[in-house]
């Protein structure tokens, strides 16, 4: 096989340069350029003046051709994440960190899809058959009729793909598959490139949806150059927490679908089971509500979920007083702190501050400004909020407090579930007794004083 020449390929970022050098050029990352050496495979496109093209045929906007409907798996959690079913044709991408349970939700995936009549394949490069077929036992999912394969050469994936149709298709994982094309080895920014570009363009012309698995990175990215998420149609992440049983998934991008859409499932000895109702879930709902904790009525893609902020303010022993967040962003904490200090005159200059969102959910909306404010000032005046109160609102850095969206939802969610006051912008709702506040001191006010009224 020719060598057609030799780059240095960053393994974190994809970036090419034609030498080696210690640290890469684009993303800064030290001792990641890798020599990489790329060969023509045979058939493959090479300009020669021979060559003939077919040109481009356009056609317009509207089809008599209706879309073929969404294969619905039977996961109802992710279908939903999908947008409804997933769309034949298109090419997903899911990653998580090791043992979170990706492949455990690919096969029940397949395995439930393949029971509803879908003709469903389930190929791994890292486990042999009997594994996956273990697996499956274990899950109660054994008689599900699955086509299965251990596999990582591309060449033969795609010939075994295109003597027989399927619709469904998971591959795990994209990092373990291996084109002969190239001479790097498995996982390396070429081969994960060019073997998820051959199976996405698999997909496209012959109507079956790809799933890949993929690796994440120390910080949680989907390992591999980033031109992979733009390739796929849809990016799911597969969060969850150690020593806890939730398991989110969340997509990242969706071009059939929305957004931030999340699904819940717990794990179980018989694998994933989805969770209808996530905010019982996420809430302790034995005895009284202890000072320094408030539930946050939030917002998770369509669907209202209620969660637990557990504030703790403590006197440091330390010259430097520690900050630790578990579930939300940092600088965010440090932000709501500052208002706190400047604008309602709580100090905690010389206090250790700590604030975990219960269960292992990871909130990012800034709606969740007040209640980690309530969460620290209850802690730091040790005066609990009532235990039937949901706490809502964007905090600004003069110390207002915004509105937020769907408020109505927000209030809907946690009357089901039998809140029966919220503390929330002036004008949220009407569905529940409103205690609408327009500045964060009103609150922090409300909270030492236990006014709710």
């Amino acid at each position: 096989m020719a060598r057609d020449g030799a780059v240095y390929v960053c393994q974190s970022c994809g970036a090419a340069q034609s030498k080696w050098a210690g640290q890469c050029p684009a993303c800064n990352a030290w001792n990641s350029l890798v020599e990489e050496v790329t060969s023509r495979a045979p058939g493959s496109l090479a300009p020669t003046k021979a060559t003939k093209t077919r040109g481009l045929a356009f056609e317009g906007l509207q089809s008599e051709t209706p879309a073929p409907p969404r294969i619905a798996t039977g996961v109802d959690e992710f279908d939903r994440v999908c947008g409804g079913g997933v769309v034949p044709g298109s090419a997903i991408l899911i990653g998580g960190d090791p043992g979170v349970g990706k492949s455990t939700l690919m096969l029940q995936v397949v395995a439930q899809a393949a029971l509803r009549g879908v003709k469903c394949a389930y190929i791994s490069g890292e486990e042999a058959v009997e594994q996956v077929r273990g697996r499956a036992a274990r899950m109660g999912l054994a008689h599900a009729p699955v086509k299965l394969a251990a596999e990582t050469a591309l060449r033969d994936i795609m010939d075994g793909l295109k003597k027989e149709h399927f619709d469904l298709v998971v591959i795990d994982s994209i990092q373990t598959m291996w084109s002969d094309a190239h001479e790097a080895g498995p996982g390396s920014v070429t081969q994960v490139r060019n073997c998820a570009s051959e199976l996405v363009r698999l997909a496209k012309k012959r109507g079956v949806a790809v799933i890949l698995v993929g690796h994440v990175t120390k910080d949680g990215q989907i390992a591999g150059p980033r031109v992979v998420e733009h390739m796929v149609d849809a990016v799911l992440s597969f969060e969850g927490e150690r020593g806890y049983p939730f398991r989110i998934l969340r997509g990242a991008k969706n071009r059939f679908g929305a957004t931030d859409e999340i699904g819940v499932f717990e794990m179980g000895d018989a694998g994933l089971n989805q969770v209808i109702n996530p905010s019982a879930l996420f809430l302790n709902d034995g005895g009284e509500r202890a000072a320094g904790a408030a539930v946050f009525a939030g917002i998770e893609g369509s669907r209202p979920v209620l969660v637990e902020f557990q504030a703790l303010v403590a006197p440091s022993a330390y010259g430097t007083p520690r900050r630790a967040v578990v579930g939300w962003d940092s600088g965010r904490l440090a932000m709501v702190l500052a208002v706190l200090e400047s604008r309602c005159g709580l100090g905690f200059g010389n206090k250790d501050v700590y604030l975990n969102v219960a269960g292992g959910l990871r909130i990012t909306e800034p709606a969740a400004d007040l209640a980690a404010a309530a969460a620290l000032a209850s802690s730091a005046l040790d005066e609990a909020l009532p235990q039937d109160c949901v706490v809502f609102g964007e905090v600004s850095l003069s110390g207002e407090v915004r509105p937020v969206g769907r408020a109505e939802t927000r209030l809907k969610e946690a009357a089901k579930l039998g809140f029966r006051r919220a503390l929330a912008p002036m004008g949220a709702g009407d569905t529940l007794a409103v205690t609408g506040v327009s500045r964060l001191v009103d609150a922090v006010t409300r909270i030492g004083e236990q006014r709710w009224s």
